[in-house]
């Protein structure tokens, strides 16, 4: 006898509820026949697949394999009806997900080849890591962009593609930067608008300071590319950034370049999922990016 997958959609419903009340009123059907259904499942795979301590339901060993099973199945289900919408359409679409406070000069840059063109669909949301990380792993997205792989700790076998490495540098206004002067003297004599603590380049940076003998005095912390890119035009202090951040600033003269900060690079990265059927946009912008 051949597995039902009806049963296993509602176990499937049930594990990710934790609760069968909670399943039952989701699928529209009484505890009971879904206790029953569950039951079934359970004497056709010769397991229990719940076990209950106090009030709570919780997985058994078989329980959590039969779940990771259950994931990929439905989710190659999810994979098969989205690429089959496509099939045959005249347009192609690219559903992209980028860290709300990545740099839009690099995002651009990343998607310009598809940008123009009739096509193609091209759709941009952005939002935390955390949430891009779930929409991805729900195949809402193709592609998430950041300036961070996803956590260590991931569940999810993530394909994580580095994109590209820039240089940080020193950057300011005319008037401010006017004197010049050495990197140690810059730091020591003007405020500073850096990373918020936590960031790749921020801990480059206190790493930097520390070498330099220097304490600069910090205007603002900052985790927005955006408003970095803000408050140094606006001359509140040297902004610790990637030039590609301000490159039209630059090109105009409205921003100058002070230094480029040793050793300090910062990594831009597309995530996305493992799937049986790569969307073939995605493929082709990814086919010079190395995976991690």
């Amino acid at each position: 006898m051949n597995l039902n997958l009806q049963h296993l959609r509602y176990f499937h419903a049930v594990a990710h509820e934790g609760s069968l009340t909670r399943a039952a009123e989701r699928l529209n059907l009484s505890q009971s026949a879904l206790s029953v259904q569950i039951r079934k499942l359970e004497d056709r795979l010769g397991h229990d697949l719940f076990e209950r301590r106090g009030r709570g339901l919780h997985l058994t060993e078989a329980g959590r394999i039969a779940l990771d099973h259950a994931d990929a199945i439905f989710a190659t289900g999810t994979e098969l009806l989205a690429t089959l919408r496509q099939t045959g359409e005249a347009r192609q679409a690219l559903r992209v997900g980028a860290l709300a406070t990545l740099s839009r000069n690099f995002q651009i840059s990343f998607l310009r080849p598809l940008l123009g063109r009739e096509d193609v669909d091209l759709v941009l949301r952005s939002g935390s890591q955390a949430e891009l990380l779930a929409e991805l792993q729900a195949l809402t997205l193709d592609v998430v962009l950041s300036n961070r792989p996803p956590p260590a700790d991931a569940r999810t076998r993530f394909l994580v593609h580095r994109l590209d490495e820039q240089p940080v540098s020193l950057v300011g206004t005319p008037q401010r930067l006017a004197g010049g002067g050495p990197l140690d003297a810059l730091l020591r004599h003007h405020p500073v608008v850096l990373p918020t603590p936590g960031s790749s380049v921020r801990s480059g940076f206190d790493a930097l300071t520390d070498r330099l003998g220097v304490a600069p005095r910090i205007a603002a912390e900052v985790d927005d590319m955006a408003m970095m890119r803000l408050l140094g035009r606006a001359d509140v202090g040297l902004a610790i950034l990637p030039p590609i951040v301000v490159r039209d600033e630059l090109a105009q003269g409205t921003l100058v370049e002070a230094d480029r900060l040793p050793g300090i690079a910062e990594t831009f990265y597309a995530v996305a999922m493992r799937r049986r059927f790569p969307n073939q946009l995605l493929k082709a912008l990814l086919s010079d990016g190395g995976e991690v």
